[in-house]
């Protein structure tokens, strides 16, 4: 593993931005205790959390080598916990300047769905616009079975599936390519999660156990 904590890596045909390590959720799928920070060879145990510019000079860094086509909100912890961060980055990549063939790629959220309530407001309305696409880990449609498998923090309990549900709508109402992922687990209903992402016209995307 590379000594060096990564706040932008590549995965595939995609770059990928790392913005924090803190999450409300404690899944039980997660990897990134299991994995001890790393994700195929790269470390993405900040020492700390990356300023907007550290992120698109590394992005900008990233594209000189070689050119992606996406960009992903995704690393070891939840990036809507820096929300005004994220949209900054998001515009900055949309307004060129990072150059205008950046700014063309399209931009991905992959989320636990709790940034309204943990912001006490409705997130999507900021996310409308600035970010293409936008992935909810779901899990299950059953709410005591949500609360085993991604264990959120005590004051994320009583709300917290009812918000991920209210926050899925939210996105499918103004984010075209939304999509509600599970963690493939034997003991999920996933046709009731295949049918709940259907009703609301909207993708399913089923992800390994890793």
């Amino acid at each position: 593993m590379d000594n060096k904590s990564l706040a932008v890596y590549r995965f595939k045909d995609g770059i990928y931005l790392n913005i924090t390590n803190r999450c409300p959720n404690l899944c039980v799928f997660c990897i990134k205790t299991k994995w001890k920070m790393d994700f195929r060879g790269s470390n993405l145990g900040l020492e700390k959390e990356p300023s907007v510019q550290e992120i698109l000079s590394e992005m900008k860094k990233e594209w000189d080598k070689e050119h992606f086509k996406e960009i992903i909100f995704c690393g070891y912890g939840e990036p809507t916990l820096r929300l005004s961060d994220l949209i900054e980055i998001c515009k900055s990549i949309k307004e060129g300047k990072l150059g205008a063939d950046i700014a063309a790629i399209p931009i991905r959220l992959n989320t636990i769905g709790l940034g309204n309530l943990v912001h006490g407001k409705d997130i999507t309305k900021d996310l409308k616009g600035v970010v293409d696409a936008v992935a909810i880990s779901l899990n299950t449609t059953d709410e005591k079975q949500w609360l085993e498998i991604v264990r959120p923090q005590e004051k994320y309990r009583e709300k917290g599936f009812e918000s991920v549900k209210e926050f899925i709508k939210l996105c499918a109402e103004k984010i075209k390519d939304t999509t509600v992922t599970a963690v493939d687990n034997k003991d999920v209903d996933m046709e009731a999660v295949r049918e709940y992402a259907k009703q609301l016209k909207i993708k399913f995307k089923l992800r390994p156990y890793l």
